[in-house]
C-alpha cells in the first residue's frame, strides 16, 4: 500500500499523470517494476547509439530491468548518447514531479543502489554455497564426490543424491554471476584488496569444485559425442571448405578418457587422489547402466554386478590400482559398446537381437522368430499406448504364449530405437 492506495490504483494514478503530463515521464522509471505490461520483451543488454526521450527511453530501459528469469539478476545499459545525464537529477529526486502527493518513506525502496544490492547478493550466495559445503570434512576432493554422489557400492546413491547436486550447481552458477557482475568493482563495493582476492579464489575453488562434482556423478555434458553429427551437419549445409579433426577423441567414451589419463605417468595425476579418480570413473559406469539398463535388464544387470565386484576389491584393496583401472576400463568397454559379436551367434547381428536372445533364456531361435514378428507387425509410430502398440503386442504373445512374459518383453522392445 501507498498511501493508503493498491498497486493498481497506484499504477492508474502514474499512467493517468503520464497521459496529462508526458513531460513528468522522466520520473515514471521509479516505477518500473509496476509497469510491466508492454508487449516487447524483455532483454539484459541494451545499446542507445540513438537519441530517445519520455516513453520510448522509458519502455526501453523497462525491457531490461525485469528480472524474469533465474540467470538474470538485473539489465545491463550501455547508453552511447549520455541519455542519462538528463534524467540524473530528476532519478535521484524521486518524491518530486509524480510522486508529490506521496511521502519519501512510502516509496523508499522503489529506486535501489547497485553497488549495495550487488555487494548484498555476492556475500549471500558465496554463504549459501559454503553452507551446503559445510556438513563435509575434511574438505578434500573424495569427500565432495561421496558426499554429492553417495557411496559408489550403493547403485541407488547416485539416483538419491540427484536433488542435492542439482541444487548445489544452482547455487554455485549464481554464485558465479553475482561475482562476475561486479568483479572489475570489488573496491568499490568496500572490499579491500586481501578480501577481493579471497572472494576469487573462493569462487574459483567452487566452480572447479562443481565441475569436479559433475564428472564425478556423470552429469557433465560430453559434447565430444555430439562432434560427428555436427562434422556432417556443417558438410551438408554450411558452405564452406573440408571439415577438419578438431579432436582425437574418436570413439573414446568420457570413462575411456579419464581412465587413459588416469594411467598416465603424468605429474598430475600422480598428485591427484586415487580414491577421487576411481569414485569419478566408478559413478560414470554406474549412471551409463542405469541408463541402458532398460534396453537389456539381463545384460547390465551382469555389469553391474562385475561393477560391485570391482568396487569391492578396490575398497578392500585386493587388487592393485593399475590393475583395477586396466579391468573396469574393459567394463566400460564392454558397456558402451555394448557386447562383442564374439560374444553371440552369428545370426544375432544387431542390438535388439541379442538384448532378445539374453532376456529369452538365450533362446535364438524364439529370439529371431521375434524380431520377425516385431518387424513385420510393427507399424508408423507404434508406441502410442493405443491399438498400434496392441496390435502388436498381440503379435508376441502370439510367439510367447505367456502375458507376463510378453509384458517383460514388450518393455525391452519399446526401449530398442531400431525398432
Amino acid at each position: 500500500m501507498l498511501n493508503g492506495k493498491t498497486t493498481e490504483q497506484f499504477e492508474e494514478i502514474v499512467i493517468e499523470q503520464f497521459i496529462n503530463e508526458p513531460h513528468k515521464m522522466k520520473m515514471l522509471i521509479v516505477v518500473d517494476e509496476l509497469l510491466t505490461g508492454f508487449d516487447a520483451p524483455s532483454a539484459t543488454y541494451l545499446y542507445i547509439d540513438k537519441s530517445m526521450q519520455d516513453h520510448g527511453l522509458f519502455q526501453a530501459i523497462c525491457r531490461v530491468n525485469r528480472v524474469d528469469n533465474e540467470g538474470k539478476d538485473y539489465g545491463y545499459i550501455i547508453d552511447y548518447k549520455d541519455l542519462f545525464k538528463s534524467l540524473e537529477r530528476s532519478i535521484q529526486d524521486y518524491t518530486s514531479g509524480a510522486f508529490d502527493s506521496y511521502d519519501q518513506e512510502d516509496v523508499k525502496g522503489l529506486l535501489k543502489d547497485r553497488i549495495q544490492e550487488s555487494k548484498d547478493r555476492l556475500e549471500t550466495k558465496l554463504e549459501t554455497v559454503k553452507a551446503m559445503c559445510e556438513p563435509v570434512h575434511p574438505q578434500d576432493e573424495p569427500n565432495f564426490i561421496r558426499f554429492f554422489c553417495g557411496n559408489t557400492e550403493n547403485p541407488d546413491d547416485l539416483k538419491n543424491h540427484e536433488e542435492k547436486r542439482v541444487a548445489f550447481y544452482k547455487a554455485v552458477s549464481a554464485l558465479i554471476r553475482a561475482y562476475t557482475n561486479v568483479a572489475n568493482e570489488m573496491n568499490a563495493l568496500g572490499f579491500t584488496n586481501a578480501e577481493a582476492e579471497k572472494i576469487k579464489q573462493d569462487v574459483k575453488f567452487y566452480a572447479e569444485l562443481r565441475d569436479s562434482i559433475k564428472r564425478a556423478s556423470g552429469d557433465h555434458l560430453d559434447l565430444k559425442r555430439f562432434e560427428p553429427g555436427m562434422r556432417q551437419l556443417m558438410d551438408m549445409y554450411i558452405d564452406a571448405g573440408s571439415s577438419r579433426k578438431i579432436s582425437d577423441f574418436e570413439d573414446k567414451t568420457l570413462v575411456d578418457l579419464i581412465v587413459n589419463l588416469a594411467s598416465e605417468d603424468r605429474e598430475e595425476y600422480r598428485t591427484k587422489k586415487q580414491e577421487a579418480v576411481a569414485e569419478t570413473i566408478e559413478n560414470n559406469v554406474r549412471k551409463v547402466i542405469i541408463e541402458e539398463s532398460p534396453t537389456n535388464p539381463k545384460y547390465f544387470e551382469k555389469m553391474s554386478k562385475l561393477l560391485d565386484e570391482l568396487i569391492i576389491r578396490r575398497k578392500n584393496e585386493t587388487i592393485r590400482y593399475r590393475d583395477y583401472l586396466q579391468k573396469i576400463k574393459d567394463l566400460a568397454k564392454n558397456i558402451t559398446t555394448t557386447y562383442s559379436n564374439n560374444d553371440y551367434p552369428d545370426s544375432l547381428d544387431s542390438r535388439a537381437k541379442r538384448a532378445l536372445y539374453d532376456n529369452l533364456d538365450n533362446n535364438e531361435v524364439l529370439a529371431l522368430a521375434l524380431d520377425s514378428v516385431i518387424q513385420t507387425n510393427k507399424l508408423d509410430g507404434w508406441r502410442d499406448g493405443g491399438i498400434k502398440e496392441r496390435k502388436l503386442k498381440m503379435a508376441v504373445t502370439g510367439i510367447l504364449q505367456d502375458e507376463d512374459d510378453t509384458n517383460r518383453i514388450m518393455d525391452i522392445i519399446k526401449a530398442q530405437s531400431e525398432y
